[in-house]
């Protein structure tokens, strides 16, 4: 039994039994955390092949949903993948609530392991994972003890201990999360997603506003205004007397800065209002405007959110795979024109009526996956649109027919759907998409680098 380097001990529950539910990352690391702080942890995952994984590194494998144990433990940590209300609370959580027994997700464990620490977190349908990966990226720049995690990817309890910790929150992580942690919170939108997860947009509203609540009194609450949901959050909580930043694509300095090309990872209102966030947190945490204004120039952007691939006989490409609904689509082609779109997938409720008024920007549309015929009946007469059912097939037309165009925008895989019909998840459909548009024969080429490590 050898305890993981990585994952800091967690002392909170010594000696006292846990339950760990769902043994993906982050619960793996809660799993060995709890046990180097000297916790009796009890691990389940409704999949056999990953409990027996756990098994073999030592743990205890237990079904609290079954177990005569469970009133004996201090907690269950739960995985924000698993169900705690909709569409059903999960086995084991019903059990623990019978029980009596507190229910909290990794973040929660990293802010009583780290009291003293400075927390950011950053929710919102979109935006999140990039204006995270910025705010990270203007703090190191500017000197600052940081570190960046939770739903961008990392998980918390692998961070190291840093002075101020930026977390991406889920609204499944914000479940998980008692604790008013934050000392400053943003909202960036909200738009209808997971709304599986949560009932109906009401309650997936209430999730994300679960960010809001105060550490203290100097906490401070960023909310962008661009759309109506978190524009109404922004004005209840100004009437309510909460120190608050409102903050829109409009917003200045960084607006001009972006409109001027000074920033190309960060293209489109979308781009100006992750700005915007950004700034007003770094700003908050005592860093000058010409430092701030330098980290937005430097950033690189993240993979898989309008990553530039690749420029081939004129004709760039770019990775938005982690487009995974319309409003998140939408947003890539308010930044460019001529666009030569691949979309489509595995759809989702909603439909696409978030896009109607960019379709003008799109030149020739290449639909993809199982809501090919549905996003072209959608698209009607309004653009032309090719069926091309794989992602190799629609990035080969797309080429052919965008260098021999004149002024031809760019190649965007912005799919408005999921990636489960023909992927795992998106990070595999874009890195299927740069692998086949690097493998494209070109006279001309010119390769961008655009991934930043966490």
């Amino acid at each position: 039994m050898t305890h993981r380097p990585d994952i800091r001990p967690l002392t909170l529950f010594a000696d006292k039994p846990v339950y760990v539910v769902g043994l993906g990352a982050s619960g793996m690391a809660a799993a060995h955390g709890l046990r180097a702080g000297g916790a009796k942890v009890l691990c389940w995952d409704d999949n056999q092949a990953t409990r027996d994984k756990a098994l073999a590194q030592g743990f205890n494998i237990d079904d609290p949903a079954t177990s005569s144990h469970l009133e004996e433990a201090a907690a269950l940590v739960l995985a924000p993948g698993i169900p705690l209300t909709h569409p059903a609370p999960h086995p084991a959580v019903l059990a623990a609530q019978t029980a009596g027994i507190e229910i909290l997700g990794d973040i929660e464990l990293l802010f009583r392991a780290q009291p003293k620490a400075r927390y950011v977190g950053i929710t919102g349908t979109n935006g999140k994972s990039t204006t995270t990966a910025l705010v990270g990226h203007i703090l190191r720049q500017g000197g600052v003890d940081v570190a960046i995690g939770g739903n961008l990817g990392i998980p918390a309890l692998t961070l190291p201990n840093a002075a101020v910790y930026v977390l991406e929150m889920s609204s499944y992580q914000l479940e998980l999360t008692p604790s008013a942690m934050f000392d400053i919170a943003v909202l960036l939108n909200i738009t209808p997603d997971h709304l599986d997860r949560h009932g109906d947009l009401n309650g997936y509203i209430q999730a994300k506003m679960r960010i809001l609540r105060p550490r203290d009194a100097d906490s401070l609450a960023i909310i962008g205004i661009d759309e109506p949901h978190s524009a109404s959050i922004a004005d209840q909580l100004m009437k309510d007397g909460r120190a608050i930043s409102r903050i829109a694509h409009t917003t200045q300095p960084v607006a001009d800065m972006i409109d001027d090309g000074q920033c190309p990872a960060l293209a489109g209102d979308h781009g100006k209002q992750n700005a915007a966030a950004a700034f007003a947190i770094a700003q908050a945490l005592g860093l000058s405007q010409e430092s701030i204004l330098e980290g937005l120039r430097s950033f690189p952007g993240l993979a898989h959110r309008q990553e530039r691939i690749a420029t081939l006989d004129g004709v760039t490409f770019i990775n938005d795979s982690k487009a995974t609904n319309a409003e998140s689509a939408a947003r890539a082609l308010s930044a460019f024109d001529g666009i030569y779109w691949i979309a489509g997938g595995k759809g989702k409720d909603g439909g696409y009526g978030a896009l109607d008024a960019y379709l003008t920007r799109v030149r020739h549309a290449f639909l993809i996956g199982d809501a090919a015929a549905t996003m072209a009946d959608w698209i009607g007469n309004r653009v032309p649109t090719t069926l091309s059912g794989t992602l190799e097939t629609a990035i080969g037309a797309a080429f052919q027919m965008a260098r021999t165009e004149p002024s031809a925008g760019p190649v965007i895989l912005s799919p408005a759907c999921a990636s489960f019909d023909q992927f795992r998840n998106f990070e595999v459909r874009g890195d299927a998409f740069r692998d086949l548009v690097l493998a494209l024969p070109a006279n001309s080429r010119t390769v961008f680098s655009t991934r930043e490590a966490a």
